[in-house]
């Protein structure tokens, strides 16, 4: 039996050396300097002050990297939750996101240990693209004040209310805004020619900054917003949860630690495929869980694995979890020493940054290419997108769920089929490939795919062409590889409608494991008989025969 709970840090350390050691702290240093500006702008985008960022960052980063379940992961704040804090905040305010945070952390380390980990992996791609995508247009919509500088009291939550306010206001653009926004996106879009080993965010904050500062700009910066930002770590509080509240929150926590493990799943995936290693899920899901417990603790946001500072890590020769453990302790260091002058960052900078984050989470090729699939993909998908946009990002999880799941058993339900090759005759035989033929008196029908409770009512629906049904009726289950509740109702159902007419019934060829334990459960074996349930063809009719003889010898004596 495998260990639910075994962090990669301990495997790592056995045969550890300098020279890994190097590696991995260039890596750590490069994505904690790559961190910076993101934490801070998830942070404002998200509703919180810029601090929040950080702290998330810090604490939750160190619990991934030295609990988690990936050689190579790094965590904090990222894109995906800006939509479900900003609505938490603007509901239940920071004290609501604090506990709902918390709620998730346990979420996560109960699904963790209910070993949940391989099925999340299990997500229908469809529907993470389409909440994906829908995330990404929510966040550019969120930076269209900042990024044009325009002058509004407040921005409508409700999308097409914020465009309609958007429209109303464009003719108090900020220039300089639009300015530093734009230069912002020319840098980062350009400086990967330069150089990939720092990030072209951190110059544009540093290029942005300085500009504004000794050009005295007129554009609204960190510090005009939020005032000063803390540079040291809060005393950590223990929220308290009444069952009041928890009623109230449980189903935004639900969707943070959802999508907590979605993320943080796939990116060690992702990371995985770039390594050649192989992560612990369901270690990496208690890790995820303990640090959004953490970070709750610290006044901080909700936490996962994210992509991007993943694979900065392994491009920088990151290997180990010692990597993420510096990232986090190099953010720290910022914030002691230098986390202040992060009040002179203008927010037309990180409204650049987050449209440079919203592009690249947008997955506009994968996107078109789902929608050009299968109908049932492009209906999951539009759904998921169009509810994420328009209405909320929990309740499209949850419908594009539901609507997955009911379009996979419809597809399943298609698959399967159910042929009845009409009462014993030459062409039937042919048709079922039985050696000797088929003797007189025998009904076979043969059962093709999953016999769950979409196939189980097509079944019984062609077993209706029976009117008086032949002394032996055979079905054939060689095709059958699961059978679930409503499936051993049917057949139940069948075999006492069969033995009421005195008829037999014999279920041939049952070889699945899982329908033959069902089979069993239900003691549907003990009813109608377990000479009466074979493996094989051959013995099916053997059987078959030995009946007919019972039942000629019965009419003889009568």
């Amino acid at each position: 039996m495998k260990t639910i709970f075994r962090p990669k840090l301990i495997d790592t350390l056995k045969n550890y050396t300098k020279a890994q050691f190097y590696k991995d702290a260039i890596a750590g240093m490069i994505v904690g300097i790559v961190a910076l500006p993101l934490a801070i702008a998830f942070a404002i985008a998200s509703g919180v002050s810029p601090e929040k960022g950080l702290f998330t960052a810090i604490i939750a980063g160190f619990i991934v990297s030295a609990m988690g379940g990936s050689r190579v992961q790094i965590g904090g704040p990222t894109g995906a939750f800006i939509v479900v804090v900003y609505g938490i905040v603007e509901k239940f305010g920071v004290n609501g996101l604090v506990i709902a945070t918390f709620i998730a952390g346990i979420l996560l380390i109960i699904m963790g240990l209910a070993r949940l980990g391989n099925v999340i992996k299990f997500i229908p791609y469809p529907l993470i693209v389409g909440f994906t995508t829908g995330i990404a247009v929510i966040i550019f919509s969120s930076q269209i004040k900042d990024f044009f500088g325009l002058k509004m009291a407040n921005v409508p939550a409700d999308f097409i209310s914020k465009w309609l306010a958007y429209g109303q206001h464009f003719n108090l653009v900020n220039f300089y805004s639009l300015g530093i926004g734009a230069l912002t996106l020319l840098i980062i879009f350009l400086w990967p020619r330069v150089t990939h080993k720092v990030p072209g965010s951190l110059i544009a904050i540093i290029v942005t900054t300085l500009a504004v500062y000794f050009f005295h700009l007129h554009v609204e910066t960190i510090g005009s917003r939020f005032g000063a930002i803390s540079s040291s770590l809060p005393s950590p509080v223990i929220p308290t949860v009444s069952f009041a509240t928890f009623q109230q929150l449980i189903r935004p926590a639900f969707t943070i630690a959802m999508l907590g493990s979605i993320e943080s799943l796939l990116s060690a995936v992702v990371a995985d495929g770039m390594i050649g290693g192989n992560h612990r899920s369901n270690t990496e899901l208690i890790a995820q869980g303990f640090a959004n417990i953490c970070s709750s603790i610290f006044g901080g946001i909700p936490a996962t694995g994210a992509i991007a500072r993943t694979a900065t890590n392994i491009k920088n020769g990151g290997r180990t979890p010692v990597a993420g453990i510096i990232h986090a302790v190099t953010l720290l260091l910022i914030l002691l020493f230098i986390g202040k002058l992060a009040a002179l960052i203008p927010m037309a900078t990180l409204a650049g940054i987050l449209v440079i984050v919203a592009w690249n989470m947008s997955e506009a090729k994968s996107f078109l290419f789902v929608l050009k699939g299968s109908k049932s993909d492009a209906a999951v998908l539009l759904t998921t997108f169009t509810l994420t946009v328009f209405i909320d990002l929990t309740v499209a999880i949850e419908i594009g769920m539901i609507l997955a799941a009911f379009l996979f058993m419809r597809k399943m339900t298609k698959a399967s089929s159910v042929e009845h090759a009409g009462v014993s005759s030459e062409d039937s035989a042919d048709e079922l490939s039985v050696p000797d033929g088929l003797p007189e008196g025998v009904d076979v029908f043969e059962i093709n795919g999953p016999m769950f409770f979409g196939a189980a009512y097509k079944f019984k629906d062609t077993m209706r062409v029976i009117e008086y049904p032949a002394p032996v009726l055979i079905i054939r289950m060689r095709h059958v590889p699961v059978i679930d509740a409503t499936g051993i109702r049917v057949l139940r159902e069948v075999h006492e409608e069969i033995k009421r007419r005195g008829s037999k019934l014999i279920l041939s060829e049952v070889t699945s494991e899982q329908v033959m334990t069902e089979l069993r459960k239900a003691r549907l074996v003990f009813h109608i008989g377990k000479a009466n349930v074979t493996d094989t063809f051959e013995k099916a009719m053997t059987r078959t025969n030995e009946i007919l003889l019972e039942k000629k010898q019965d009419k003889a004596g009568g």
